[in-house]
């Protein structure tokens, strides 16, 4: 068995321009947030993808004590999507418009104020790390989900932007650039929306994750899965697979889910982010290549308040080895 190391994970997504709240807060999207060695933030760090708001999104990712601090785009990003901001920024931004706020935003996010705020932007693809806690792990990432209300990032629903031809359904157009390569090689899955029938429930019983970033991470089996979107889907749950790749001509299972508390919990004196501990200390470690832990990691509520927690998630990540 490779040899792993302990490594402490704070997940958030949709925080939409969000402030954290003050430190004595009664709520956990607050300042003073647990160190970790790393944080993952999966998209929608703005309403309308304004430079400012990215600008606010730095300074509220600069007050997480964490080394290392990924970040994706999400749908409301837009001036993040060069093709879709070309082609609707003048109808959302309206007076505000700027045909030159692509380059900007790209700017500011692979620029000094991020590297000052120890943030990674990661455009859509597989990309390694290392931490100094001997942890060497790989990411796949993407911000694109099912078309939603005409926003950024966006593809069909019958179009397969995550799995090669050859892992597609009969049914789907084959679309991937950047497809995600096959178990054991991806250790975190970082997506702004969720699979289907993971964490993506709306209230009237409908569920708008994605069938084929479904197939993808069952294929995948990451440790982690991360994502956000669907506001009212926000929660975790441990997966377990089968080796059944759903096709959707049948009702056939693919994996079996266990709901995980959400609460806010008490870590080291005072109200904590909802806390999940799957690592080898704990009462029932994750079986890598086996299972999956999910994460809705949205701050914002369905009603658009950032009323959620974030997530600390205690993780074995693989050991670096010369």
């Amino acid at each position: 068995m490779a040899a792993t190391v302990k490594t402490r994970i704070l997940v958030i997504s949709d925080t939409h321009n969000a402030p954290l709240y003050g430190p004595n807060h009664e709520r956990a999207y607050r300042e003073a947030l647990p160190k970790v060695d790393l944080v993952l933030h999966c998209g929608d760090m703005t309403e309308e993808g304004h430079l400012h708001e990215y600008e606010n999104t730095l300074t509220m990712l600069s007050k997480i004590d964490a080394e290392m601090k990924l970040v994706i785009a999400g749908n409301h990003d837009i001036s993040l999507d060069w093709n879709y901001y070309e082609r609707m920024g003048k109808e959302v931004h309206k007076e505000l418009h700027d045909d030159d706020l692509t380059r900007k935003a790209l700017r500011l996010m692979n620029g000094r104020k991020a590297m000052q705020a120890g943030v990674t932007y990661l455009q859509e693809g597989t990309h390694t790390f290392r931490l100094s806690n001997g942890a060497k792990f790989t990411v796949w990432a993407t911000p694109y989900q099912p078309a939603f209300c005409n926003w950024a990032f966006a593809y069909n629903g019958d179009q397969d932007r995550f799995n090669p031809t050859g892992h597609t359904t009969k049914y789907a157009e084959p679309i991937a650039q950047n497809p995600v390569p096959s178990s054991p090689n991806i250790d975190i899955m970082m997506t702004h929306g969720p699979p289907l029938g993971h964490l993506d429930r709306m209230p009237n019983g409908a569920y708008l994750g994605c069938r084929h970033l479904q197939r993808a991470t069952a294929r995948v089996k990451p440790r982690l899965h991360c994502f956000g979107h669907i506001h009212e889907g926000r929660g975790a749950e441990r997966v377990t697979w089968t080796n059944i790749q759903p096709d959707y001509d049948t009702e056939k299972s693919v994996a079996s889910q266990e709901a995980i508390d959400g609460k806010d919990t008490i870590l080291e004196g005072q109200i904590q982010p909802s806390h999940v501990d799957v690592s080898k200390s704990s009462s029932k470690p994750l079986q890598f290549g086996n299972e999956t832990l999910m994460i809705n990691a949205s701050i914002m509520d369905g009603t658009n308040h950032p009323n959620f927690a974030p997530w600390v998630v205690e993780l074995d990540l693989p050991l670096y080895e010369d």
